[in-house]
């Protein structure tokens, strides 16, 4: 369920940055309009709580690596 969440996120951020370009595009010279401003409030939001959920995955062990290349620490290894 997190990694789907986490894949919305990704493409609402890639959504919202397009309509950021499109509207960058389509209001050049217009001094009043503050679409892009917006625009760009929008993905500032996606972006942060694209990380929260990150930190959350990682915090309660929902999210991590398992790569069967690193076994991580060996029980009987002393330095």
């Amino acid at each position: 369920m997190l990694k789907i969440i986490i894949a919305v996120l990704m493409v609402a951020l890639v959504a919202s940055l397009g309509s950021g370009f499109y509207f960058l595009m389509t209001d050049q010279g217009d001094k009043n309009s503050r679409r892009t401003f917006h625009s760009l409030g929008a993905r500032l939001s996606l972006a942060i709580a694209l990380i929260c959920v990150i930190v959350y995955g990682v915090a309660t062990g929902q999210l991590g690596h398992r790569n069967p290349w690193d076994a991580g620490p060996q029980a009987g290894q002393t330095e």
